[in-house]
């Protein structure tokens, strides 16, 4: 039985926005970050997040460690390397770009490979499913700063792919929000999330 043009045409579209919706690999390029700073009265320096009770930033103090233990809700002594939080201070807010890797614009497995290079000296493949398969797995409970935790947002396959931090908080690069901190316990994230583990 032969379809007609018009029902060929519309399965392959759906596929493609599919594909484009779940994907952390999604061709979608942003110009600049969807949490619009003037609408939050966002200042340089506030942490953009989308962890619930907040309203898209945790507002800054002015003292690095003393506004990322605030947002992981932890005390500043838990937080060991200021190393990290400086690199992430740095990139919070660029916006999500497919196969990016600058401040125009990167997508979350570039971010994490970059993060992981950069802070620890450890490489890792550039797609989210191969990064998956190149850690020691481990359970949630066992989560320590700077392990990887992956998601699954529609299908089964990896397609996403952020680094934990303290107290189920973890940065990642959001195809909708950019460079981000989120809450793994959220619902959104807590129902896609597939497996973690540290980069070996």
């Amino acid at each position: 039985m032969r379809l007609p043009i018009q029902n060929i045409t519309f399965i392959l579209l759906a596929i493609i926005l599919m594909g484009m919706l779940t994907s952390c690999l999604s061709r979608r390029r942003a110009t600049s970050s969807v949490l619009k700073r003037e609408n939050y009265h966002r200042k340089k320096g506030d942490i953009l997040t989308d962890v619930s009770g907040t309203s898209g930033f945790y507002v800054s103090s002015g003292n690095l460690l003393t506004d990322y233990a605030g947002l992981l809700g932890v005390e500043t002594s838990e937080l060991k390397n200021e190393k990290l939080y400086r690199f992430i201070n740095d990139w919070i807010g660029t916006p999500y770009a497919y196969g990016g890797t600058t401040k125009n614009g990167i997508d979350c497995s570039g971010f994490a490979a970059m993060l992981i290079s950069e802070i620890y000296g450890k490489n890792l493949p550039r797609s989210s499913e191969d990064q998956a398969n190149a850690v020691k797995r481990k359970y949630e409970g066992q989560l320590k700063e700077g392990d990887l935790v992956f998601f699954s947002f529609g299908g089964s396959s990896i397609n996403h792919v952020g680094v934990y931090l303290h107290n189920g908080r973890f940065v990642h690069a959001s195809t909708s929000k950019g460079v981000i901190i989120s809450n793994l316990k959220d619902g959104w994230y807590y129902k896609s999330f597939k497996r973690a583990g540290a980069v070996k």
